[in-house]
C-alpha cells in the first residue's frame, strides 16, 4: 500500500499532522442519542452556549433585508442594519410572545409584530406602541425591545451565540480561519439551500459524514475516485478533519489498468482527455493538479492561495458541534445539522453548496430555501445512500439490546466529537 505523497508548492492550508490525543475505547452510551433527559442537557449546557451558523451573509444583503431560522425550541431573527452589520435577535415581540417574524425572508426598514402592530427598529428597539398611554404601569423600552443575541461573521456567514458571555467567534473557532480563510468562502455564491426532516438525532447524521469506514460498503462507486485508505486525520481542540486524496482510486481495488469512468469525467471536465493519458492511473491526481494549475488563467479561475493536493482532494472539516464542510478547490458542500425542538429522535439536515466563480462572472441570484421530509426527492446518488440508513440506525438504537457504539481507529473523529460534547455537558 503506497502512501499518497503531499505537495504543497504554493502555500494553502496547512497540512502538518496533529498529534494524536488518548481518548480511550470505551463505549459511547446509545442514551445520548435518544434520551430525552440528555437531549434538554445538550440544550442547557452545549447548544446555549456555542457559536453557531445563522445564514449566509449573501442571504441578507440589502438594509432591511431578514431571515429567521430555528435552533431547538428558539426561533431567531436575523437582520441586516442601516449601518450594514448583521444582527440577530431572539423572535420574540415582548407585548404577548408573538413571533415578530412568520416568514423564512423578507425586507422592511422596521419589525413590526403582526398581532398588535409593536415596532422595532433594526437594531431592535422598541419606537412605537399603539395606544401607549394605556399601559399604567409604563412601557420601560430598555426592557421591551427585542432581546439581542451575539452576532459575528466568518468566511461569508453570519454566525450567533445564545451566551452573552464566553469568548470570540474567533477564539471559539481556533485553527479553521489559518486553515480555510485561502478558500475565500465569502466569494462564493449560494447555489443550493435545502433543509430535510431526518428521522434520526442530529448527532447520527453529524457520524455519518465524520467517517469514511462506511464508503466501500455504502458508495462503492466512490472507491474509484478517491482513496479511502491513505487519508490523514487530525484531531484539535474541538474541531477535526480529514485530508482525502481525489482522482485516484481506493487501494482496495488493486493495481487498475484503465482509468475509472468516474475519474475519466472529472478529467474531460478540466479539458483532459483520458484516451491520451500516459501513465499508472494512480499518477492521474498529480496529473490533474497540474492541469487545473496550468489552465487557471485560461478558464479564470483563482487559485493562487491554494496548495496543488487542494486542486484535486477533498478537505473536509468539522466545525463543532453540528457544520460538516466538504471542500474542493471549486465548491464548498456544507451540511449543518440541527437538532429538534423537542425529539431526540428527529432534526433537521441542511445542505448548502456554494461554488467558485471564474473572473468576471456574474453572480447568480441567492436561491429559494426548499424544506422537506426525507424521501420527497432525490439528492444525488451518495446523499441518498447516506441518508437510507439513518432512520433504521436510529430505531435500532432504542432496542434493549444495544447498548451503544463500539468505535473503531478509522470512526475516531465520531469520538472525538463526543468528547468534545461532554466537556460541555460535564461541567
Amino acid at each position: 500500500m503506497v502512501a499518497i505523497a503531499r505537495i504543497e508548492k504554493l502555500g494553502g492550508t496547512p497540512v502538518a499532522k496533529a498529534p494524536e490525543p488518548d481518548m480511550g475505547h470505551a463505549i459511547i452510551p446509545k442514551e445520548r442519542y435518544v434520551s430525552p433527559g440528555f437531549m434538554r442537557l445538550e440544550w442547557e449546557r452545549m447548544w446555549t452556549k456555542v457559536w453557531l451558523v445563522g445564514c449566509r451573509e449573501e442571504e441578507i444583503p440589502e438594509t432591511g433585508d431578514y431571515i429567521t431560522t430555528d435552533i431547538g425550541p428558539e426561533s431567531l431573527l436575523i437582520v441586516r442594519g442601516e449601518d450594514g452589520k448583521a444582527r440577530t435577535f431572539y423572535n420574540v415581540c415582548n407585548h404577548r410572545g408573538n413571533q415578530v417574524k412568520f416568514d423564512k425572508t423578507g425586507n422592511s426598514r422596521t419589525l413590526q409584530c403582526a398581532y398588535h402592530f409593536w415596532e422595532y427598529d433594526l437594531t431592535g428597539r422598541l419606537v412605537n406602541i399603539p395606544d401607549e398611554q394605556d399601559f399604567t404601569q409604563g412601557c420601560p423600552r430598555d426592557q421591551l425591545s427585542l432581546k439581542t443575541v451575539r452576532t459575528d461573521t466568518w468566511g461569508g456567514f453570519v454566525w450567533f451565540n445564545l451566551n452573552p458571555d464566553g469568548e470570540s467567534l474567533r477564539d471559539y473557532l481556533g485553527i479553521i480561519p489559518a486553515h480555510l480563510d485561502a478558500y475565500g468562502f465569502e466569494d462564493m455564491p449560494m447555489v443550493m439551500n435545502v433543509t430535510i426532516e431526518w428521522d434520526c438525532n442530529w448527532k447520527t447524521s453529524v457520524d455519518a459524514f465524520n467517517e469514511v469506514y462506511h464508503t466501500s460498503c455504502i458508495h462503492p462507486e466512490l472507491t474509484y475516485l478517491h482513496d479511502d485508505i491513505n487519508l490523514q486525520i487530525d484531531l484539535y481542540e474541538r474541531h477535526s478533519r480529514y485530508l482525502i486524496p481525489f482522482e485516484v482510486p481506493s487501494p482496495r481495488l488493486g493495481e487498475l489498468t484503465e482509468v475509472p469512468e468516474i475519474i475519466a469525467a472529472d478529467m474531460r471536465a478540466i479539458g483532459m482527455d483520458p484516451a491520451r493519458f500516459r501513465g499508472r492511473v494512480a499518477e492521474i491526481r498529480r496529473a490533474f493538479q497540474l492541469q487545473k494549475r496550468a489552465t487557471a488563467d485560461e478558464t479564470g479561475y483563482d487559485y493562487g492561495r491554494l496548495g496543488d493536493d487542494q486542486l484535486s482532494d477533498d478537505y473536509h472539516y468539522f466545525i463543532f458541534p453540528n457544520v460538516t464542510m466538504n471542500i474542493f478547490a471549486d465548491r464548498l458542500l456544507m451540511f449543518r445539522q440541527r437538532p429538534h425542538e423537542s425529539d431526540p429522535g428527529r432534526m433537521y439536515y441542511d445542505v448548502s453548496i456554494m461554488i467558485r466563480q471564474p473572473r468576471g462572472a456574474a453572480r447568480p441570484p441567492v436561491p429559494d430555501h426548499e424544506h422537506m421530509k426525507h424521501g420527497e426527492r432525490s439528492l444525488g446518488l451518495v446523499l441518498d445512500q447516506d441518508s437510507v440508513n439513518l432512520p433504521h440506525i436510529q430505531k435500532g438504537m432504542r432496542s434493549s439490546s444495544y447498548k451503544g457504539l463500539w468505535i473503531s481507529n478509522q470512526e475516531r473523529r465520531i469520538r472525538h466529537m463526543h468528547e468534545t460534547l461532554m466537556n460541555y455537558i460535564s461541567v
